[in-house]
């Protein structure tokens, strides 16, 4: 947000920004308008252009305040660890606005490269930090081999979550995000 962000109301900071997620969730990203938000939020579009400069810094602000995790305090336990990460996946992506934005702005992200690189950079990156600080303490703990595929891992945690619930829009189950788990410690190999 901008520099003086810190001096605006934050009641009204925070009506606005769920009412992004809302209408983001009703409408999607390529029919939202500031006048739009700003009739949901029941602010003059001043308000929202004090705190924004366009559209997309307002969405990317709105979705990050419920995309980003603190980074976790792992357990040492490997499994445990990895279960938290799986769970918080489900949950993030199981949120009802969630499940209907993310999509969307996935697929507005193909045909907007600056979206598709900000959303990379605010939200995709500070997720997978999360991941990434669970497997290199398990190596540093000799729990995991250091040549393991990061990455791929990464995507492990959070593809058959996201495939479930956004493309075959089924919820999950604890057997499920079991399974996703098990999958997850399968692909670290063990020294």
């Amino acid at each position: 947000m901008p520099s003086g962000h810190r001096a605006l109301r934050s009641d009204v900071t925070d009506g606005i920004i769920e009412a992004v997620l809302d209408e983001l969730a009703d409408v999607g990203y390529g029919r939202l308008s500031m006048d739009g938000v700003a009739r949901r939020a029941k602010a003059g579009k001043a308000a929202l252009y004090r705190r924004w400069q366009s559209k997309q810094e307002m969405v990317l602000d709105a979705v990050t305040t419920i995309s980003v995790p603190a980074l976790p305090e792992t357990s040492g336990d490997l499994r445990t660890d990895v279960a938290a990460l799986v769970r918080g996946v489900d949950e993030w992506i199981s949120d009802p606005r969630m499940m209907r934005v993310l999509p969307d702005l996935l697929a507005e992200a193909v045909r907007n490269t600056d979206l598709a690189d900000a959303l990379t950079a605010r939200i995709g990156v500070t997720r997978r930090e999360s991941g990434r600080v669970v497997i290199v303490t398990a190596i540093e703990r000799g729990e995991v081999r250091p040549d393991v595929d990061i990455e791929y891992v990464l995507d492990l945690i959070a593809a058959p979550v996201f495939w479930r619930i956004c493309g075959r829009r089924l919820p999950t189950t604890p057997e499920f995000l079991d399974r996703v788990v098990g999958t997850v410690l399968d692909a670290l190999p063990r020294p």
